[in-house]
């Protein structure tokens, strides 16, 4: 029997030593320059958002399933897909625990920095799904007031919500996590554009961690410039892999499309794949299996700040030094990042001089002790 052929961007982690390198005809390749060639004899093909798979790539191919290692799933063409046969899958809810992660040493190094204290002050969360949910809870952990605007939930009977007017009113910190849907009822393409600058009341700090587009660029700069907001951090570029350079002189926190960039957030993406491929094609050995993720150097942290252990875990000041230093890497800081685990892999040493309430914070956003 004919192994089953599978195209993967070479990227993608762990690929190499899961069930699929044996049971499969596994071909990796970089995932922006697969082609249509690449694929006339390929069952599947599992991808990340730098392969646009549409009718360009997958006309008069093999493909019958797509499995995209990312929550994300705009660079998939979903009417070509269904139209032709192809089934698709992303892996939803892989990094956000990830994107919470960064969000959360944004908001302290930008604290501490500014000598301020987040306690009391105000986000609003603009798309609530798996990695917004995540964000909201790191807020409040925080001790930060937290707003939640989503429409389409809102829309489908869902409480809790405010609309972007409130938020635009009343918060200090504003931060996106909606998918990229560029028409429709619910467009986020420009979801922030000169007239929502125009619209906020208490100049708050703007946070990009979702699709680059959803932010004007322009439409930032003049705010910044004009101090309509009072800061921003931009982890996608409406450009990206280029980037403006003026807008990142302007921000205080940029980096290279990172923030889902855990290697735990990683395997749970590659697990994910892998599953789909395994229901799909029916590879029993397949099912169930996720990679064996490595240590961090020091996973055991003395501490005597909440954010001391925070930056100590993951420090968005790292990234944001590799990106300014030489942005034309843009790609190969992403296609070479380094380990980097979660909260949840490092222990609080007994011997770290903490209150009693800056433990419990720490317990609560995944650290152990």
């Amino acid at each position: 029997m004919n192994k089953i052929r599978i195209v993967a961007d070479d990227k993608i982690p762990f690929l190499r030593e899961s069930p699929l390198a044996g049971l499969t005809e596994l071909r990796l390749l970089p995932g922006g320059a697969i082609s249509r060639n690449d694929l006339m004899d390929a069952d599947a093909l599992i991808t990340r958002t730098r392969t646009v798979c549409n009718a360009g790539l997958l006309d008069g191919t093999a493909v019958r399933l797509i499995a995209t290692a990312t929550i994300g799933f705009d660079h998939i063409d979903r009417s070509y897909c269904e139209s032709h046969g192809i089934v698709w899958t992303n892996a939803p809810g892989c990094n956000a625990d990830s994107v919470a992660q960064y969000i959360t040493s944004l908001l302290l190094v930008h604290a501490e920095k500014r000598g301020e204290k987040l306690s009391g002050r105000t986000i609003g969360i603009v798309g609530v799904g798996n990695v917004g949910s995540r964000v909201a809870k790191a807020a409040e952990i925080l001790g930060m007031r937290v707003l939640l605007n989503d429409p389409p939930r809102k829309d489908a009977g869902g409480a809790g919500f405010v609309s972007l007017e409130r938020i635009c009113e009343d918060a200090d910190f504003i931060t996106f996590h909606v998918p990229l849907q560029r028409e429709g009822k619910y467009r986020t393409f420009h979801l922030a554009d000169r007239e929502f600058f125009c619209r906020l009341k208490r100049k708050p700090y703007l946070i990009n961690s979702s699709r680059g587009e959803v932010v004007c660029g322009e439409a930032l700069k003049a705010a910044i410039r004009n101090a309509d907001v009072r800061g921003a951090a931009l982890d996608v570029w409406e450009h990206e892999p280029w980037i403006d350079p003026g807008l990142m002189e302007l921000v205080e926190f940029a980096t290279p499309h990172i923030a889902g960039y855990s290697t735990d957030g990683k395997a749970n993406g590659t697990a994910a794949s892998v599953a789909a491929v395994a229901k799909f094609f029916g590879l029993d050995a397949a099912v169930g299996w996720y990679p064996r993720v490595p240590e961090p150097e020091h996973p055991r942290l003395k501490v005597d700040s909440v954010t001391d252990a925070v930056t100590m875990a993951y420090d968005i000041r790292r990234d944001d030094r590799n990106l300014r230093s030489s942005p034309e890497t843009f790609e190969k800081l992403r296609g070479s990042y380094p380990l980097r685990r979660e909260f949840s892999a490092f222990t609080v040493a007994e011997d770290s001089t903490l209150s009693v309430p800056e433990f419990t914070i720490l317990k609560q956003l995944g650290f152990r002790g």
